[in-house]
């Protein structure tokens, strides 16, 4: 959604309309979108989750999400159709596609995900972030690198505060979902610091809603000023803000940090399709 979100940007201040397609669980993400951003929910699914009931509707849903799609571009035919990945982006895809629409792919990481490779064959350019990407044969790719929002490059040449005697800010990022192990692993990793460190360090960590009271009781109950939250919209801000950033490898966190230039703890996904997150980690 992030460079999603950077391209609506970029688009609207050169003076095109954009709209943006995603499921109901993408559109929870949208509220930093520009407001001149057009929002158009279609249904879509994924055959990774869920159980044997939510296997037989997705393709049911995707049918009916791409047949919304293609039925909004005919209303009001795009110029360009612009994929980032993911389930959500299927219908608009397959539905420029079929209309013959122009169109084309980003991918954030050096491997592809699923979604792109079905796609990356149907397209003009794939735009890659990360490089080299290792694509499908007959695919283009282009490295454009991952681009960024307005609120990260405002932040790109704040000045760094490095640590010392005085309130130091710790900033702890699991991706859009959280991540369970830095929820496990790293507030006993700050509490086992020494008492002088320990006194000066404020945290703000994102932790799934499963996990969210036990991590807060856990600072509160070693004396470690924290804000533990599933989701923090002013990411930008508190990467800006922090004397270290630890975080998922993931391709928008790395941009974002490497951006605003932050030292980070880097923990790659092992579970990420290609192991891509190590791939982002590296470079």
């Amino acid at each position: 959604m992030f460079p999603a979100q950077a391209l609506a940007e970029a688009m609207l201040k050169r003076g095109w309309r954009v709209k943006l397609t995603t499921d109901s669980r993408g559109a929870r993400y949208t509220t930093a979108f520009p407001p001149q951003t057009e929002i158009e929910e279609l249904g879509s699914a994924t055959f990774a989750r869920g159980g044997v009931g939510a296997q037989v509707l997705a393709p049911i849903k995707i049918t009916t999400g791409i047949m919304g799609a293609c039925f909004s571009f005919l209303r009001d035919r795009p110029s360009v159709v612009v994929g980032f990945g993911g389930y959500p982006a299927i219908p608009a895809m397959a539905a420029a596609c079929l209309l013959r629409l122009p169109r084309m792919i980003h991918e954030q990481n050096g491997v592809l995900g699923r979604v792109n490779k079905l796609f990356a064959t149907r397209v003009s350019q794939v735009a890659c972030g990360t490089w080299p990407t290792d694509l499908p044969q007959g695919a283009k790719g282009v490295h454009t690198g991952n681009p960024v929002r307005a609120a990260v490059l405002e932040r790109a040449a704040a000045g760094y505060i490095p640590p010392g005697d005085y309130p130091m800010s710790i900033l702890v990022m699991g991706g859009s979902q959280g991540a369970r192990i830095l929820s496990d692993v790293v507030p006993g990793a700050i509490a086992a610091l020494p008492d002088g460190l320990r006194g000066h360090i404020r945290v703000a960590h994102q932790a799934r809603d499963e996990d969210g009271a036990r991590v807060a009781a856990f600072y509160a109950d070693h004396g470690i000023r924290a804000e533990v939250e599933p989701f923090f919209q002013d990411v930008p801000r508190r990467i800006s803000d922090a004397q270290l950033v630890i975080s998922r490898s993931g391709a928008s966190s790395v941009a974002d940090i490497s951006v605003i230039g932050r030292p980070s703890v880097l923990i790659p996904f092992a579970a990420a399709a290609g192991d891509h997150q190590t791939a982002n980690a590296r470079g």
